[in-house]
């Protein structure tokens, strides 16, 4: 792998563990508007737009909610889960550390809320570590459009070519390639319906990647 000037990570499922608990979050909610549903039907529409996950759980809980009680209701779950059970992924912090140090530029692009973003970024106290953020209010157009991605190297000041992104869903790989970026997949239990060969490279641990 060649030596690149700028990494960028995607937040949800890349940067942290997060889809396990967003999958319970979501199974939660169901059930408070009477629906049950197994958590691993999240797995069909991982890296999807909201609504069309949210549409997903509501088709198999076989309920009919309000989407704006039922989104305010998942934030209170999935915060409970965000501030008592998130961690970031196998050896991400160290990699992080690691590009600091070698005096590399990262970012965090993020098709998340921004509250969602500041959330977890404070939970693990990893801030300091972004020169970058982007998440789903500073653009109108969403993953797999490269939007979010332009406007990242953009900020950095770097061509394409020079910025290697991680991502961890089908929708992601395709955005960080029609944003003219190589990327690398991070495999995990919850995207395995994903389709990753457009990656340079799939890995399940960020020590995979050397710097």
């Amino acid at each position: 792998m060649k030596n690149y000037s700028a990494y960028l990570f995607d937040m949800d499922g890349t940067l942290v563990d997060s889809e396990v608990l967003k999958s319970r979050s979501l199974a939660e909610t169901c059930r408070l508007f009477g629906g049950e549903v197994d958590i691993d039907v999240y797995k069909a529409v991982m890296g999807e737009k909201w609504e069309i996950v949210t549409a997903h759980f509501f088709r198999n809980a076989g309920i009919v909610p309000d989407t704006k009680k039922f989104n305010e209701e998942f934030r209170k779950i999935y915060q409970k889960y965000l501030w008592n059970e998130l961690e970031p992924n196998k050896n991400a912090v160290l990699l992080l550390k690691q590009l600091r140090s070698a005096g590399k530029k990262t970012g965090l692009v993020s098709s998340a809320s921004g509250w969602m973003v500041e959330h977890v970024l404070e939970q693990l106290g990893l801030s300091e570590y972004f020169d970058v953020i982007v998440f789903k209010e500073h653009v109108t157009k969403h993953k797999p459009e490269p939007d979010s991605y332009l406007l990242a190297t953009a900020k950095l000041k770097l061509p394409a070519d020079e910025v290697l992104i991680f991502e961890d869903s089908h929708v992601g790989l395709i955005a960080a390639g029609r944003a003219g970026c190589d990327a690398v997949a991070f495999k995990h239990e919850f995207n395995v319906n994903n389709d990753l060969s457009m990656a340079v490279k799939v890995i399940s641990d960020f020590n995979e990647i050397k710097i």
